[in-house]
């Protein structure tokens, strides 16, 4: 029982609202040390528990969603992260929609995010599967996009709703050139799709306003807020929103 969800907000970045929060899992001991999902997520999948371990988050973030929205959030969207082996699984949007009754959560407020390696190992099959969750009314987003290799052909086809760029190209935009022309490539390519872009690691002013003026939909990062716990993020809602429905007062 050290496997524990912390929930990251998301920022639209032309209103202010906090329209969303990510579910990210931890592992921390019972003497305070932490071991790092990069190192315990490979042995996750390689042992075959992936899989519940994949259904036990997601179970959990929706129920957190539903007790947030009990609140009063009631537009907040969920994105929860899903591994190739989870989400190509057989089954697997009938996991979703079980989860999605159990929770009492309107289906277009969760969100699945997916990496790019994931989505072109094997198209065709990765396309069906989305096509069923986009058919539940889920969301759909491609997580990592620029630190793979995607076939735009494949790309265009693939039923998904948001692109989130790679925390590098935000990170490294200062003295390097060949980044600080990626992240709006993505963000134009994003757009011409007919998708939101969301930016992940935005960690101060700087890169907030660049991002803006790139037109990117959404950011994600310390600069707005660290993940929190459960018991945190109800408190973090209530003073940098206003309140359920209210635009924040903060950072922007």
């Amino acid at each position: 029982r050290e496997l524990h969800l912390v929930y990251q907000p998301l920022v639209d970045l032309a209103s202010g609202h906090t329209v969303a929060i990510e579910a990210l899992l931890r592992w921390q001991h019972a003497d305070g040390r932490c071991t790092s999902p990069e190192r315990f997520m490979p042995v996750a999948e390689q042992t075959g528990l992936i899989g519940p371990l994949g259904d036990w988050a997601l179970r959990s973030a929706l129920q957190e969603l539903a007790r947030l929205r009990q609140a009063g959030y009631l537009q907040l969207r969920l994105a929860v992260n899903v591994s190739a082996l989870q989400l190509l699984q057989p089954g697997f949007a009938q996991e979703v929609r079980m989860a999605l009754q159990e929770a009492n959560v309107p289906p277009a407020l969760l969100e699945l995010e997916i990496t790019e390696s994931v989505a072109m190992s094997d198209p065709v099959h990765a396309q069906a599967i989305l096509s069923q969750l986009q058919g539940l009314g889920v969301g759909l987003a491609i997580d990592d996009f620029g630190t793979g290799f995607s076939s735009l052909a494949y790309l265009e086809r693939l039923p998904v709703d948001r692109l989130k760029i790679d925390r590098a190209f935000i990170h490294e935009r200062h003295g390097a050139m060949a980044e600080e022309r990626i992240a709006p490539m993505i963000v134009n390519l994003g757009h011409a799709l007919g998708l939101k872009v969301v930016a992940e690691g935005v960690e101060n002013e700087t890169q907030l306003n660049w991002l803006r003026s790139l037109a990117c939909d959404e950011g994600q990062g310390y600069w707005f807020s660290p993940p929190l716990p459960p018991d945190e993020l109800l408190g973090w809602l209530a003073r940098h929103t206003g309140g359920p429905g209210q635009a924040p007062s903060h950072m922007l």
